[in-house]
This record gives structure tokens, C-alpha cells and sequence, in this order.
């Protein structure tokens, strides 16, 4: 398993809430459907403004390639980078291999291990 980090930067006159409307509405509904393995999509308070992160999880980067491939000719996927792509100053990526003591190891995803924050509320924290 792989997990790809994507953080994207808006140039300072975009609204955040523009962006994710759009994303939200347009762009993740399809995401989900073709790439699958959506863990998260993030957004900063302090540090870096107008910034966004987000994880996909693949088998392996042939799995992502085709996934990535699928995507691209999607026109609902299109339509999303259409509005979204003149919002986005900077993109960076990475590609990140979990440990073997990471909480997520394998596809799907379903974790087990004991003091993670899957399996510990808050509530139970001293």
C-alpha cells in the first residue's frame, strides 16, 4: 500500500469556501467513485493560509496510475479542474509508504491497534 499526500495552495483572492464548494460538490463525488481510498482532505488554521491537504490510498503506483488514467477522462473530473484549476497557486505531491508499525499497513483499510486515533476517543484520554 501507498499513500499520496496532495497540498495544494490558493492564490490569496480565492475564497477557501469557493474551492471546497466546488470540489466538494463536483470534484470529490467522482474521486471517490474512480481512485477509492479517500482518507482525508485537510485544511490549515495556523501556518500556510489557503492551504489544502489531502490522502489518497492506492495498492501500488500501477494501481494509482490506472486510477489516476480513469480520472483524466472523466468529464465531471474535467469540469471540476475547469473551476478549480485557476484557484490553485502551488500544488505539491509525495508518495508515502507506511512503517511497519503504522496503524495503516493494507488496503482496506481497518485498524485495530490499540491508542491510535481510530481506536481511542478522546474522552478516555488522562
Amino acid at each position: 500500500m501507498l499513500v499520496e499526500e496532495r497540498t495544494y495552495v490558493l492564490h490569496t483572492h480565492v475564497k477557501l469556501a469557493d474551492y471546497l464548494a466546488t470540489y466538494e460538490n463536483i470534484g470529490l463525488p467522482v474521486q471517490r467513485k474512480i481512485l477509492g481510498g479517500f482518507l482525508g482532505y485537510f485544511v490549515t488554521e495556523f501556518g500556510t493560509q489557503n492551504q489544502l491537504t489531502h490522502f489518497w490510498a492506492y495498492t501500488d503506483l500501477e494501481d494509482r496510475r490506472r486510477r489516476r488514467a480513469l480520472l483524466h477522462e472523466n468529464e465531471q473530473w474535467l469540469e471540476n479542474l475547469e473551476i478549480i484549476r485557476p484557484m490553485i497557486l502551488s500544488m505539491e505531491n509525495k508518495i508515502m509508504y507506511p512503517t511497519s508499525f503504522s496503524p495503516i499497513r493494507s488496503l482496506p483499510v481497518t485498524v485495530t491497534d490499540a491508542d491510535t486515533a481510530f481506536t481511542t476517543g478522546y474522552d478516555d484520554l488522562v
